[in-house]
């Protein structure tokens, strides 16, 4: 009996290599098959030759006038001509390199030819001769393909299984949902999204196909919430008292953000549940101090914490900061790297399994096997997107289901945060602290570099320090180094032996990058020239000038990362992007940057401009490839999505009602494939 999960194999023409190359598409089943949409359309309706738009891919129909003449130039080159008559009048139509269809065009027959049209010529590049007579090319659908398997390959196997198996398409979309939004029949769907009889059937097609992926997924996002909300997580009764006494040590006054914050946070510590929520704040907001509370939080009840950086620096700084904040408190705060040599290490291990540590600092050393906790309650991993769902998940096999806080400093539009975190609870703090000034920002092109290493002169003259940051000019770690290298040379012989240059790249050992940095805090360092290694977290208040080469090879996220580390103290700071870029994007991008300090603006626009893949890396975070669906441009449908999918999962029993049956059969079949996201 067929079924949409039989293998591509059981269509005619998919054999042990054709079904191995659709693979490498995703495309193994024939339900991948007829869900594997087109991106885009080619309009192959006949139009009129006096309403077409100079370089416009069109169709245009005519009777051939004259033999075609072809001409073969160079190896494996050539060029058909046949003039095509419209009406009274000849136009010249040209296809290179498809000499095979010579046979197709005679001479007094009627022809249709889809290619690129040439108003001042009066011609058109061909493309494809195709059939005006069949309803089905109206609209010709182009899908993504390879080497190994072509476009026309992908058309007539879609074709082939929508005659074999379109009889076996059900509604996902409950019938109620369906008739709500004026959504299509799913059969009728893909039918319309593979072969449209018109704009219009295309755009409707498009617009339910969108709703019923937004839709299954949200359903995976609810379906992990509840699951991670019904697993017995640590009730965290923390002793408030002592919370408090903690907070009023702090040398300042917490912002009404990071009170909001840290209500939220210990509302979950106390639950039952288990708390898996996302802090994200713009840089300097403040979220270290916010993690330092609920920490200590977690740590009166008797449990131990644990916080987690991506980078050896970024560790070796929070322990730094955390050991001044519990200075005063009897909080045992311990750092474990990889660089933390084995003598120190194993004694360090015997506490943590002891007790004896109540704070352990590292980087992914902290998930290794031999590390084990006493007593793990809180959970917090620093710059989230930079780790990936399985060092999330090895985290939590440390204890009995710690309590989970993520946070970042990449400000996350609301966009993305429902769909790459759509399974956690979102925290931010959208306000400075007080005193913090705004980075003053300027964009000026590399002819005018040296106007701007003047001013960084005067302001080191003045007793300021300034980071200069060199990109990855290539993927090649040696080509950095010798890029940052040259720079640091060549900026001290310009500013001379009264200035102290300094380098820090990643292809340094650990203890040498400590060993800088400990030089550039101490000011004995004034210009610290770097590659993106100082991008995240490293606190120096006394550096005020950013200087960044070839700012437009970076995305807006990252850009903003690095002028962040300026800033931090009280005095005036300056962001300079040197930059020449090749196109109006990375035009835009460096106004953007001169306009805004606003993390959350930047990181809306950065999506826009280059799109959710790039801006948070998809195989790291967790963010779904949708086929459809753009969580930019269908933002209301991706919101209205969550909606109904919170509201179906509310419903008692939901999975035994008959309108949800195909939705409930989907779901169990994508949680069994995805497993969890953490």
């Amino acid at each position: 009996m067929q079924q949409l999960s039989d293998p591509v194999s059981e269509l005619s023409g998919v054999g042990p290599s054709r079904q191995k190359a659709l693979a490498g598409l995703g495309i193994n089943t024939v339900a991948d098959l007829l869900t594997y949409y087109p991106f885009r359309y080619d309009d192959l309706q006949v139009k009129d030759v006096n309403e077409i738009a100079d370089q416009e891919k069109v169709t245009l129909k005519g009777t051939v006038a004259a033999e075609p003449v072809l001409s073969r130039f160079g190896r494996k080159k050539s060029r058909l001509n046949f003039r095509l008559l419209i009406d009274h009048d000849v136009y010249l139509v040209t296809f290179f390199n498809q000499p095979y269809l010579q046979k197709q065009i005679i001479t007094g027959q009627s022809i249709a030819v889809y290619g690129k049209w040439d108003a001042k010529r009066s011609s058109l590049t061909g493309m494809k001769i195709i059939n005006p007579n069949n309803a089905e090319s109206a609209f010709g659908s182009i899908y993504p393909a390879s080497k190994a398997v072509r476009q026309t390959t992908i058309q007539k196997l879609i074709k082939q299984a929508y005659a074999a198996y379109g009889d076996l398409i059900e509604d996902i979309v409950p019938a109620p949902l369906e008739a709500k939004y004026r959504l299509l029949p799913r059969r009728q769907m893909i039918h319309d999204m593979h072969f449209p009889p018109s704009k219009e059937a295309s755009a409707a097609a498009r617009r339910s196909a969108t709703y019923e992926e937004f839709l299954l997924f949200q359903m995976q996002m609810q379906a992990l919430k509840r699951a991670d909300a019904s697993t017995n997580g640590i009730a965290i009764h923390y002793d408030n008292q002592r919370l408090k006494a903690f907070i009023k040590t702090l040398p300042f006054e917490l912002t009404h953000a990071q009170k909001r914050v840290v209500n939220e946070i210990c509302l979950d510590l106390k639950a039952p549940q288990h708390m898996n929520r996302l802090l994200q704040g713009d840089v300097g907001s403040g979220k270290t101090i916010v993690a330092a509370i609920v920490m200590y939080a977690a740590i009166t009840a008797g449990y131990q914490a644990a916080l987690m950086a991506p980078t050896e620096i970024l560790a070796e700084q929070h322990a730094d900061n955390l050991a001044k904040v519990f200075a005063k408190t009897d909080v045992n705060v311990a750092l474990l790297t990889g660089s933390t040599k084995p003598a120190a290490r194993k004694p360090l291990l015997g506490a943590l399994a002891n007790g004896e540590i109540d704070l352990l600092i590292g980087t992914h050393a902290l998930i290794q096997d031999d590390v084990q906790y006493a007593n793990l309650g809180l959970v917090i991993t620093d710059e989230q997107h930079r780790f990936g769902v399985n060092q999330r998940a090895a985290f939590r096999q440390k204890g009995g289901q710690p309590d989970a806080l993520a946070m970042t400093a990449t400000p996350i539009p609301r966009t993305l945060a429902i769909t790459a975190y759509g399974e956690m609870d979102v925290s931010e703090i959208d306000e400075l602290p007080a005193g913090r000034q705004p980075i003053q920002t300027t964009w000026v092109r590399s002819n005018q570099a040296n106007n701007a290493l003047h001013f960084v002169q005067q302001q080191v003259a003045a007793g300021a320090q300034a980071y200069v940051v060199t990109p990855l000019i290539e993927e090649s770690e040696t080509l950095d180094v010798k890029n940052a290298e040259a720079l640091s040379e060549n900026l001290q012989a310009y500013f001379g032996p009264s200035v102290k240059v300094g380098l820090l790249h990643g292809r340094l050992k650990a203890d040498e990058k400590e060993a800088v940095m400990t030089a550039f805090k101490a000011g004995e360092i004034q210009v610290l020239v770097s590659t993106t290694v100082i991008e995240v977290g490293v606190d120096v208040k006394n550096a005020t000038i950013m200087m960044i080469y070839n700012a437009d090879r970076f995305g807006l996220a990252q850009l903003h990362q690095l002028r962040g580390r300026v800033g931090r103290g009280t005095q005036a700071s300056f962001c300079i992007l040197v930059a020449d870029p090749k196109n109006q994007q990375g035009i835009e991008r460096m106004q953007i940057m001169t306009e805004t300090t606003n993390g959350f603006v930047l990181a809306q626009r950065d999506l826009e401009l280059r799109g959710a893949g790039d801006v948070l890396g998809i195989k790291q975070s967790g963010m779904p490839e949708f086929k459809v669906g753009d969580p930019v441009a269908d933002l209301t449908v991706l919101q209205v999505a969550q909606q109904d999918a919170h509201a179906i999962v509310q419903t008692p029993d939901w999975q035994t009602r008959p309108e949800y049956r195909a939705l409930a059969e989907n779901l169990e079949a994508k949680l069994a494939a995805v497993g969890t996201l953490d």
